[in-house]
C-alpha cells in the first residue's frame, strides 16, 4: 500500500458512521469501519510536517490523504478519548465525587490536582479531555467498575468493537509508549467519540473552572484551534510524549463537509496546528473547487 498522496474510495459503512457522529447519540453497538483505498494520487498534496497522517472526508466517504496510515505508533494523550468512551459506556454517575489519591500521582504524571482533591466524575472527565489532565484520567480509570485492570480491558474491547485492528492500550492516560494505534484506528475512535455529547462538549470547551478547596482553578484547552471562530470543531484531542511527538486528532466541518483529521508525531510545538491549517487551506483551494468524483464503474 502506498502511504503517500491523495487517496479516494467508496468506504463501506463509513457514511453511516459519519452520519451517526452528527447525531451525537451515545449507546448501542458500534460497527467496525473498514477503510479501503482506491490508490489514486493527487499532484497537489498538502505539505505536512507530521510523520503519520490521515484526512478523511466522511461526508463523501473518501480518504483524501494518508501517510503511514496503517502503522501503529505511540499515541500519547489521544488515549484519553478511549478512556472517555469506556467511562461513558459504563454509565457511572457524572456527579459522583471522586478523590485524587497518591495512587494517581505516579511517575511523569504531572498535574495540578494534589492528592486529597475531590472533584466530580464529570469534572475529572472535562479536564482530562480539554486540558489532558493526567491524574484526572488515572482517577477515572481507577474508579471504573472493577478498577484499573477492568478499565484497560474495556478499552481494548472497545477498540476491537470499533475495528481498531492495530490498537493496544495498557493504561488510561497515554503516558505509556505501549498505548499504540494507527491513524486509521484513530479515525474510527474520533468518529465514535463524536457520537457522545459529553465528549464533544468537554473536548472542545475553551475554558473551565473547578473549585479545589477554597479557590477556583482555571483550565484551558490544549488545542488552540477550538477558540478560533473560523473553525467548527466537533471533537478533538491533543497528545504529547517524547516517543509520540506532538499529536492531534479532530472531527471538524470544512465547507459543509465532515472531515476527520489525524496528525501523529509532529515535530515542534506548533507543527500539528500548522498542519491542520495546511489541510484546511489545501481542501479549500483544491478539492472543494472540484466536483465529487463518481465511484468506479463495476464491470
Amino acid at each position: 500500500m502506498n502511504h503517500f498522496g491523495l487517496r479516494t474510495t467508496a468506504l463501506a459503512g463509513l457514511l453511516l458512521a459519519a452520519a451517526a457522529s452528527h447525531a451525537a447519540i451515545s449507546g448501542g453497538t458500534a460497527l467496525p469501519v473498514h477503510l479501503k483505498y482506491a490508490g489514486r494520487a493527487s499532484p497537489a498534496a498538502p505539505a505536512l510536517r507530521s510523520s503519520a497522517a490521515l484526512v478523511l472526508d466522511a461526508t463523501h466517504s473518501s480518504v483524501l490523504y494518508s501517510r503511514h496510515s496503517d502503522v501503529a505508533v505511540p499515541i500519547a494523550s489521544i488515549t484519553k478519548l478511549m478512556t472517555a468512551l469506556v467511562i461513558m459506556d459504563a454509565g457511572q454517575p457524572l456527579d459522583e465525587q471522586l478523590e485524587i489519591t497518591a495512587e494517581d500521582r505516579g511517575p511523569r504524571r504531572g498535574s495540578r490536582l494534589a492528592p486529597g482533591t475531590t472533584l466530580s466524575r464529570g469534572e475529572l472527565l472535562h479536564v482530562a479531555l480539554m486540558s489532558s489532565e493526567n491524574r484526572a484520567a488515572h482517577a477515572l480509570g481507577r474508579n471504573y467498575p472493577g478498577g484499573l485492570p477492568a478499565c484497560v480491558e474495556a478499552m481494548n474491547a472497545k477498540a476491537r468493537e470499533l475495528g481498531m485492528t492495530n490498537a493496544r492500550f495498557v493504561e488510561p492516560t497515554g503516558l505509556s509508549v505501549e498505548n499504540v494505534a494507527s491513524p486509521e484506528d484513530l479515525s474510527k475512535l474520533v468518529m465514535a467519540a463524536a457520537k457522545v455529547p459529553q465528549i464533544r462538549e468537554y473536548s472542545t470547551d475553551t475554558r473551565f473552572e473547578v473549585r479545589v478547596g477554597r479557590r477556583m482553578m482555571r483550565y484551558g484547552n490544549t488545542d488552540s484551534l477550538v477558540s478560533r471562530p473560523d473553525w467548527k470543531i466537533e471533537v478533538q484531542k491533543t497528545g504529547y510524549i517524547s516517543r509520540a511527538g506532538r499529536c492531534l486528532v479532530m472531527q471538524t466541518v470544512i465547507e459543509e463537509r465532515t472531515v476527520v483529521i489525524v496528525l501523529l508525531n509532529s515535530f515542534g510545538k506548533h507543527t500539528r496546528v500548522a498542519d491542520a491549517r495546511r489541510i484546511r487551506k489545501w481542501m479549500e483551494a483544491t478539492l472543494l473547487t472540484q466536483p465529487t468524483p463518481a465511484p468506479p464503474a463495476i464491470t
